[in-house]
């Protein structure tokens, strides 16, 4: 894996159902995604979505289905536009390091894009507050997010570390100064976690790179 641009496969558990977009579920996931957002996934409810996408209550089941189709399609959603977000950072990284301090400087962009994806935290984290019973729809979506972030951040790694074993570890703890920069930064505990985490992240691989040269 290790060099491959592995933000562009796949993966992260099994596919959840997904929907065809018309104008119309085009506009209810938009204004779903705002509501679900800003709101939490539980205090809003399907007439709420309706009259805020200007469409009828029977237009959203007719398009998703249920109220749990509209959470995986504005996870899913949500995933879909990060990993296109991050897919320009990475491309234009030679090494394997700078691709990892790439995702750091893309996870900086979408804190800081007009959009607001960071106001409130991480999307996937708040969800899963909400959502815990694998049984859910949507759960796949924001376990598969996360376990795909640990095999970017691994594979990454692999082109760093001097073992396989050192390449697993390395980007579990990449991962987890990726995670902790996210909460950091959407409870506001303190100013610039992601540059940072950034920092931290920047240090533990040229240890790990110095590491690897001592060994050859």
């Amino acid at each position: 894996m290790g060099d491959e641009t592995t933000y562009k496969k796949e993966g992260g558990g099994a596919s959840p159902h997904r929907i065809v977009m018309t104008p119309a579920a085009r506009r209810a996931l938009d204004a779903a995604g705002r509501l679900f957002y800003e709101r939490g996934i539980h205090a809003v409810g399907v007439d709420l979505i309706a009259v805020e996408a200007g469409v009828t209550k029977k237009t959203l089941y007719d398009r998703f289905g249920s109220k749990e189709q509209i959470v995986v399609e504005y996870l899913a959603d949500r995933d879909e536009r990060w990993r296109a977000f991050l897919a320009p950072y990475v491309e234009a990284a030679s090494t394997p390091r700078a691709r990892v301090l790439a995702v750091f400087d893309a996870l900086r962009g979408w804190a800081e894009g007009p959009e607001g994806y960071l106001v409130k935290g991480c999307s996937m984290v708040n969800a899963h507050a909400e959502i815990s019973d694998p049984a859910h729809p949507a759960y796949p979506v924001i376990a598969g997010q996360k376990v795909w972030m640990l095999a970017l951040f691994t594979g990454f790694a692999e082109g760093v570390a001097p073992s396989g074993a050192d390449a697993a570890r390395l980007g579990r703890t990449l991962m987890l100064l990726h995670e902790g920069a996210l909460v950091a930064h959407g409870l506001h505990v303190f100013p610039d976690a992601i540059d940072q985490a950034r920092g931290d992240a920047e240090a533990l691989l040229d240890a790990v790179a110095g590491q690897a040269s001592a060994h050859r």
